[in-house]
């Protein structure tokens, strides 16, 4: 009975860090850089396209500004994307079951979330490079 107290307070730590392991640091992407000549219209085609192929809901679409919802089984993510002449950026607004929260003043959030985020970043990205090429 003592030696399993004594493994349950060694192992405690462990089980608390890896509790905790699926939260990461929120920040949001760095802004992506418009090719030269490209006009709203086509970033904001490209965003759309981006988002829709990922599985996104548009929720607001206006001129230089969209904003998208994900749900991926009981989780939902929202996103503000907003650009102009030289950049596109992306921004968190809220989220549900995805562990948001505060520590000493530093954001957190599930790893999905970032991850997802990731992968708009590179279709974005990438459609911009295939259409300034």
């Amino acid at each position: 009975m003592l030696r399993n107290k004594f493994l349950l307070l060694l192992l405690l730590p462990l089980l608390l860090l890896l509790a905790g392991w699926r939260e990461t640091p929120l920040v949001n992407p760095d802004p992506i850089a418009i090719p030269a000549k490209t006009s709203s219209a086509e970033v904001g085609k490209i965003v759309k396209r981006a988002l829709v192929e990922r599985k996104w809901i548009v929720s607001e679409d206006k001129p230089g500004s969209v904003k998208a919802t994900l749900l991926v089984r009981d989780h939902k993510a929202r996103i503000a994307i907003d650009w102009n002449a030289k950049d596109i950026r992306i921004s968190y607004i809220d989220s549900e079951n995805l562990n948001y929260t505060e520590k000493k003043g530093q954001k957190l959030i599930h790893a999905n979330y970032i991850s997802w985020i990731n992968n708009l970043v590179v279709d974005i990205s990438g459609a911009l490079t295939m259409r300034g090429s």
